[in-house]
């Protein structure tokens, strides 16, 4: 099993401020991993957030539905908007573009702070990761 790597918030932040990012227009952050990133992305964006809630993965990180699920109704109110879609991790690229064809109205750019995404802001970890606003365990 390999070792996870321990993040601190102010290396997330510090990571934040340094990314250049598109211009948009909303955050839609999917929960629950994709809280956090999303409202600190909000925060330094100045820009409203809307959470989507997916369901694809166990606590184990191994999927378990044959594709994501939508868990509450969802809707945008504006078409024609460009969107920063926001999650922790995209192992596969499912939930990502599970959530872009819900939203095809609309510019959608991904990103995630590892793994598979227009925008990742941790592009040199592989291994698993321990995120500070997670407790330990799980």
């Amino acid at each position: 099993m390999s070792e996870s790597v321990n993040l601190t918030m102010t290396e997330i932040v510090s990571r934040l401020h340094k990314i250049d990012l598109p211009q948009v227009d909303l955050i839609v952050g999917i929960a629950s991993g994709g809280i956090v990133p999303a409202s600190l992305l909000a925060y330094k964006l100045q820009k409203p957030m809307q959470l989507i809630h997916i369901n694809y993965r166990d606590i184990q990180n191994k999927p378990r539905f044959s594709r994501p699920q939508l868990l509450q109704n969802f809707k945008i109110e504006r078409e024609n908007q460009i969107i920063l879609l926001v999650d922790d991790v995209s192992v596969t690229g499912s939930t990502l573009n599970f959530v872009k064809d819900l939203l095809k109205n609309q510019q959608v750019w991904t990103f995630t702070l590892k793994g598979k995404a227009d925008f990742v802001l941790f592009p040199e970890i592989s291994s698993c990761v321990n995120w500070p606003w997670k407790s330990a365990g799980g």
